[in-house]
């Protein structure tokens, strides 16, 4: 959602702060800036130490919803020009960091026919050829997608991938896929095209009367999401080794951000 504000979007400043990490550092929110809502979702997992640990029911999963207020750098006074990484500080935004991606990830890719899949029987994803498409950025942005798909086989995230085309669970895999792809092209810095994020979002389009059924879907995909492009980017040897000094697990990210989102809001389980 901050990603597609248009203060980011425009300026390609990705820097936002709440009030308070403003002040800590100095800063100070222009009077009269509107806030922009941020949102942050968990399953919290809570044991019953009364109930036997085979007991099904000893875990209850309570589902957890904040939103906070934030601010974009634009808004902030006192704030440094935002100068972007160059490719020495994040060498996976270099052109060929996809294919290194898809290499290190021993995804099985075979190419032929018309129609971009990945195929659960066979752990695999079928790719037309390279010239069928009109500009390389379609290319990768479709093989990134299909490699969304492959990140959810049980042996790798774990997600239910028997869904039925056109079923509810094909749906939610679907919008899965498709942030999931959004987020990982937007760290490699790798540009979609306004026709192949038009194609992505009239996908995505087609399934939302089914998705506003559940409100809180949204972010339940969001996180799943993120938890696809961490995953994938982790097969890229430079940014996982940016990663190296960053919390050892997302629950104890989960947690601070947690607590510094103060408003509570009730989430559908």
């Amino acid at each position: 959602m901050l990603g597609m504000s248009p203060l980011a979007f425009s300026s390609g400043d990705p820097r936002w702060a709440t009030y308070k990490q403003a002040e800590d550092r100095g800063w100070q929110v222009r009077k009269g800036e509107r806030g922009t809502a941020g949102f942050f979702f968990k399953r919290l997992e809570l044991r019953d130490e009364s109930r036997p640990a085979d007991d099904e029911h000893a875990v209850k999963r309570i589902p957890l919803l904040r939103a906070f207020t934030l601010f974009h750098a634009s808004q902030i006074d006192g704030i440094s020009d935002f100068v972007p990484p160059t490719i020495e500080e994040a060498p996976w935004r270099t052109p060929e960091a996809a294919a290194i991606i898809i290499v290190n990830s021993g995804a099985v890719i075979r190419v032929g026919g018309d129609r971009a899949f990945y195929s659960l029987s066979t752990d695999h994803i079928q790719m037309p050829p390279q010239s069928a498409f009109a500009t390389a950025e379609g290319y990768c942005g479709t093989v990134t997608h299909e490699l969304c798909h492959w990140s959810g086989a049980v042996k790798r995230l774990n997600r239910d991938l028997r869904n039925r085309f056109g079923s509810h669970d094909y749906a939610r895999e679907e919008l899965r896929a498709e942030l999931g792809m959004l987020m990982l092209c937007g760290e490699l810095g790798l540009a979609i095209s306004d026709s192949e994020f038009a194609n992505n979002a009239a996908y995505v389009a087609s399934w939302l009367e089914r998705l506003r059924s559940d409100r809180k879907e949204i972010f339940r995909a969001a996180a799943d999401a993120q938890r696809i492009a961490d995953y994938l980017l982790a097969f890229h040897p430079a940014y996982a080794n940016s990663q190296a000094g960053s919390p050892d697990s997302m629950s104890t990210a989960d947690d601070a951000n947690a607590a510094a989102a103060p408003e509570l809001m009730p989430a559908a389980a």
